[in-house]
């Protein structure tokens, strides 16, 4: 007897439909799986005999044929195992086909017939939602339903899944209170009021952090340039529901999806080791997943020690920054991740690590550390919107009893510069003023004649490129978004310039 059920897998972030067929027929005792499927798929083989004998079914010893449709997509994971086992009880009578209706089944079978978690869940929910009946793992369930018009039965056990099917057991739809998750209180727990001294520092990212600005943070070692770095996502606008999709999405099919949550509703902040690889950092690998870069996606990226990354690795940033999304490209299937992100980098100004620092004398030759900064590549340089000079913190400074500026008061101001420019980008498809192309520039970015000399000077005197006239005036933009200014003028542009520290002709 033939029996077709449907499932779902995963290419890349987005989800398909895969019809599997089963086939039982005379002949020798037989298992066979066909369809492009992977080794995991493969397996499933004898994860679903176990399932099937160890929850009081029959399994056939008969020649079984599954074919998951479409056979020219190559099928990976796990969590094909539910809809080939149901499969195998409805060609064997079991259950008959139109029970089956229109449910998508999608989960790993354990040995003793429990249904296991997979990744994708919510791109999957994507995928069903107001079409497909979803019978899902009860871990996932929460996370697919977050979707609207989502119809998503949670279960434990393979003999659960045949008592839905059967109406043996009545089961209410998984719902989930979008609105309680985004209600809730965010927690933080890094706060830019534990931050002594470093004013100009603070400034410099409440800038970054305002027009979505990637930046670099150059000081001595002790100067607080992780610890300023890790509470930037303090002072970042909330997430959206749309956003909060999005990230959700990464994180769920990359399989970092914290225990518990179905929805992702903070900025995700990533700090990768130095030694990560080309393909840990963008994506790919021999089953390609997101990289750092798309986990960070609506948050931060933190390349700390940045000088110390492979340079190559450091290079291939380059594409997803101008960008914002990262594409993978196989020879059967080309991928596309998302990778809006800010990124921020921190580097000592010289191998020992004291080059201008007023208490400890630096002992490294001109040579030395014109070849060390040399490392960031001119073209991944030019990519930072700001670069910024973190001084080391005066003992003064530490001793104050003052408290500083709170995290939600400067995310209060960064937020209504986002607003300010959210509305005047909308009708460019765009949200931040680090997202501004050149042809925005002339549209958003109009300067008088006296902001027109001080950029050519400081061209002249700097040697800028194009790319970096372009992201003076982007910063300036949203320096005089934060100052409620409609109009760029020569303060928003001369402090702009200032966060060009590396262009400038070092001392040596």
């Amino acid at each position: 007897m033939l029996a077709k059920v449907l499932s779902a897998g995963l290419l890349g972030l987005d989800a398909h439909l895969i019809e599997i067929e089963v086939d039982i027929g005379g002949g020798l005792p037989q298992f066979s799986i066909v369809g492009l499927p992977d080794a995991t798929v493969r397996e499933s083989r004898d994860r679903v005999r176990a399932a099937l004998k160890n929850t009081g079914f029959l399994f056939p010893p008969k020649k079984i044929t599954v074919n998951l449709a479409p056979a020219g997509i190559k099928k990976e994971g796990s969590g094909l195992d539910l809809g080939i086992a149901i499969g195998v009880l409805v060609a064997e009578g079991v259950l008959s086909q139109e029970s089956m209706a229109n449910y998508v089944l999608v989960g790993e079978l354990s040995l003793d017939g429990h249904v296991k978690p997979i990744t994708g869940a919510l791109s999957i929910g994507m995928l069903c939602q107001g079409k497909h009946p979803l019978i899902i793992p009860a871990e996932n369930a929460p996370e697919a339903a977050v979707l609207e018009q989502a119809e998503v039965y949670g279960v434990h056990t393979l003999p659960e899944v045949l008592a839905i099917l059967n109406g043996e057991q009545s089961v209410s739809p998984v719902t989930v209170d979008r609105e309680a998750l985004f209600q809730a209180p965010a927690i933080i727990e890094e706060d830019f009021s534990e931050v002594r001294g470093q004013t100009q520092a603070k400034r410099a990212l409440e800038i970054a952090a305002a027009g979505g600005h990637n930046i670099l943070l150059i000081g001595p070692p002790g100067s607080g340039k992780t610890m300023l770095a890790q509470r930037l996502p303090s002072i970042l606008p909330t997430l959206n529901q749309h956003e909060a999709i999005e990230t959700t999405r990464v994180h769920s099919v990359a399989g970092t999806l914290p225990d518990g949550r179905s929805l992702i509703t903070t900025r995700p902040f990533r700090a990768p080791h130095h030694n990560i690889s080309e393909a840990g950092l963008i994506g790919g690998g021999t089953i390609p997943k997101p990289g750092e870069v798309s986990l960070a996606h609506h948050g931060v990226l933190f390349l700390d020690e940045v000088l110390e990354f492979r340079r190559q690795v450091l290079d291939s940033l380059r594409q997803p920054l101008e960008e914002g999304a990262v594409t993978i490209t196989r020879v059967n299937a080309t991928l596309r991740y998302p990778a809006q992100l800010m990124l921020v980098t921190a580097m000592n100004p010289c191998p020992c690590g004291y080059y201008g620092d007023r208490t400890r004398e630096c002992h490294c030759s001109p040579q030395q550390i014109q070849r060390y900064r040399g490392r960031l590549s001119g073209p991944l340089l030019d990519r930072l919107d700001i670069h910024l000079e973190i001084p080391a913190v005066v003992v003064s400074e530490l001793s104050k009893d003052t408290p500083a500026e709170s995290s939600i008061a400067i995310r209060e101001r960064v937020s209504a510069a986002r607003s300010k420019q959210a509305r005047r980008l909308h009708a460019d498809g765009l949200f931040t003023n680090a997202q501004l192309k050149p042809r925005h520039l002339k549209k958003y970015c109009l300067i008088d004649e006296q902001g027109k000399k001080l950029l050519e000077q400081a061209v002249d005197r700097l040697g800028l490129s194009a790319r970096a006239y372009g992201r003076i005036l982007r910063v300036a933009r949203t320096i005089a978004d934060l100052a409620d200014s409609e109009h760029l003028e020569s303060p928003h542009l001369a402090e702009a310039i200032q966060y060009r520290s590396l262009d400038r002709v070092l001392p040596l």
